[in-house]
């Protein structure tokens, strides 16, 4: 079986051209990009493009996030299927929690940029969590000390280019205990949190660094899996600000390693 790094990289022929010399083909490392099924007792509830790496990590996430089940325990069984059209990662759930899935009448074809495809309605877009427990910032050095280690550890960005990365670090030295990435933002999002969930790690003790901007969905997700700060290197929509306050998630926007910016009331 391939390792994860193998399944996420494809060897391609290239054709190098500039002006300073003659054209060069050569070969070049891609990130892998598949059409990704998440499929609940037979169901095809999903289908996203992603990276095929990670996929039981962005089943489980996926769950989680989208409020399907609410433990790791609630998947019952998982088989990866490869099909030539691409893969189907077929999930196990209970009759009572499947029965719940069919009520949200939600079936989403989306891309690696598509958080609310296939909402049917207005109302739909209105998920229900719990405000998260009000907590101090991370701090400035923190947040600049898991920067530093942040892009280091993007094994398949630095291979490959074009990749999104999301981890979760130590609130007290900036540490990085997990980190996953994808072609899309939201699906390495989902991988760390299948990740976080799989290993228990104890969410009261870090916070998620992503590589992309806050979007409401980057937001939702955060919330939803009950993890308090949320650290993006690029802008946060207004919706997403808006969200990250009505649910107590401290939300800091454009990280780099000189300049923060927290979002306030």
């Amino acid at each position: 079986m391939k390792s994860n790094q193998q399944q996420a990289l494809v060897s391609v022929q290239r054709q190098v051209r500039s002006n300073a010399q003659a054209d060069i083909i050569d070969d070049d490392i891609v990130i892998a990009e598949q059409a990704i099924a998440l499929v609940y007792n037979g169901i095809s509830h999903a289908v996203m493009m992603a990276t095929p790496a990670n996929l039981l990590d962005f089943a489980l996430g996926f769950s989680l996030a989208e409020q399907i089940i609410s433990q790791p325990n609630d998947i019952l069984e998982c088989e990866i299927i490869s099909t030539d059209l691409g893969i189907e990662v077929q999930l196990s759930i209970s009759s009572r929690l499947f029965a719940a899935l069919k009520n949200k009448r939600r079936s989403l074809a989306g891309n690696s940029g598509c958080g609310l495809c296939g909402v049917e309605s207005l109302q739909q877009t209105v998920k229900q969590h719990q405000i998260l427990a009000k907590t101090d910032l991370v701090s400035f050095i923190v947040v600049k000390q898991a920067l530093a280690k942040f892009q280091q550890q993007q094994v398949l960005n630095n291979q490959a280019g074009g990749v999104h990365g999301a981890a979760f670090c130590s609130l007290s030295t900036g540490q990085i205990i997990c980190l996953r990435e994808d072609v899309g933002r939201h699906n390495a999002l989902d991988k760390l949190i299948g990740a976080l969930a799989l290993n228990n790690v104890e969410l009261s003790q870090g916070f998620v660094l992503v590589s992309s901007r806050a979007s409401y969905e980057m937001v939702d997700k955060t919330i939803a899996a009950g993890i308090n700060h949320l650290v993006t290197m690029s802008a946060a929509t207004s919706k997403a600000i808006t969200w990250a306050k009505q649910h107590q998630l401290n939300l800091i926007g454009f990280a780099c390693s000189g300049r923060q910016v927290i979002y306030v009331d």
